[in-house]
């Protein structure tokens, strides 16, 4: 085996390439995971905009599954082959965040979001994984490596934001946006039992999949202000919660405003290439008396939650893979950032497939 490897990295903010990288060697408590499949997050577009403080040369991505290629002396219970997901955020079940319950948070800061935030992602032929023992999930011989991708961001990111909305049965719920994440909140929230799932989105393709995945209403912002379409839809009660899934200061308000009093509202958006602040309208919140909340996230990690989701996709529950889009190998992976940096050809989850 070559002692090197190709990975997909930012040179410099607005700048990408495939560069050769040593294949990386574990640490004790570490596992290398040889690449098999891969997707591509608009986070690493945001990234490359310049949206977090990374060094050059970093390697891209978080959303990778392979098989293992080797273990760290200190890591037990895999073998090598043996097919793995790992997620975006991989926690160290030690710091005082991960032992009082916040593991998304581990170690503050960027918490653990590790992959390009903090150190090499896994967009490349071999990746590192960080307290292997406990972020190593095993995917299961029936579910397909392209199945297991989404497990590593787009469901536990969406499933996030309803399992934040606290919604309980029957309760009526507004998605803002339907990217990738904000259709995985539609299909988490109709998962959890919600009596009507209200979608916001404008494209003809991302309204079809949202009421594929379980939207009742689909409310078009083009047509009108959001806002008055889902207060007319509900007969002005407005909605028990609503999941902000887009990152701008426009839909947070939107949800402050169609959520009823002591409803919740959820943010799975990243707001961090905005520099308008996020406002909070006086009326929208009862002049703070109204008993709203606000839950805010970051996409849980760890072998426990990835083995729950790949249940869900075992069992036939859910199957993300209509919001694969387009395919590509390794090799056209400059082209298939582009596209989406540019969202061409209405692209919304590119598949990147490994020899």
């Amino acid at each position: 085996m070559s002692d090197v490897m190709r990975a997909f990295v930012m040179l410099e903010v607005g700048k990408t390439a495939v560069v050769e990288k040593p294949v990386p060697t574990p640490g004790p408590e570490e596992a290398v995971v040889r690449t098999t499949a891969a997707l591509i997050c608009t986070s690493d577009v945001h990234t490359v905009k310049g949206a977090l403080p990374v060094e050059n040369g970093r390697t891209l991505g978080h959303e990778s599954v392979g098989v293992v290629h080797a273990l760290g002396s200190a890591v037990s219970g895999f073998t090598e082959g043996q097919r793995v997901a790992v997620n975006a955020v991989t926690p160290c079940f030690r710091c005082s965040y991960c032992q009082r319950g916040f593991t998304s948070q581990c170690g503050g800061a960027l918490g653990g979001y590790r992959y390009t935030a903090q150190m090499d992602g896994n967009m490349a032929e071999y990746f590192v994984v960080p307290a292997a023992a406990a972020n190593l999930a095993p995917i299961p011989d029936d579910v397909t490596d392209e199945q297991a991708a989404y497990t590593c961001d787009m469901l536990s990111t969406g499933f996030m934001g309803a399992e934040h909305a606290r919604l309980q049965l029957g309760e009526t719920v507004a998605v803002f946006a339907q990217g990738p994440v904000g259709l995985c909140a539609t299909m988490g929230a109709n998962l959890l039992g919600a009596g009507r799932v209200i979608a916001v989105e404008s494209r003809p393709e991302r309204k079809d999949l949202a009421r594929r995945f379980g939207a009742d209403d689909v409310v078009d912002f083009t047509e009108g202000d959001p806002v008055e379409q889902i207060m007319d839809l509900t007969g002005g009660e407005g909605v028990d919660a609503a999941i902000e899934a887009f990152g701008f200061p426009e839909t947070f308000e939107g949800c402050l405003r169609v959520t009823k009093a002591g409803g919740r509202v959820s943010n799975i958006g990243y707001h961090g290439e905005n520099p308008a602040p996020l406002q909070l309208p006086l009326d929208s919140i009862g002049l703070g008396m109204n008993d709203k909340s606000i839950h805010t996230g970051l996409c849980p990690g760890g072998s426990e939650r990835m083995g729950r989701l790949l249940r869900l996709l075992q069992t036939g529950r859910i199957d993300p893979t209509p919001l694969t889009t387009h395919r590509f190998g390794f090799d056209e992976v400059e082209r298939a950032f582009a596209m989406m940096q540019t969202k061409e050809d209405g692209i919304l989850k590119p598949l990147i497939t490994f020899a």
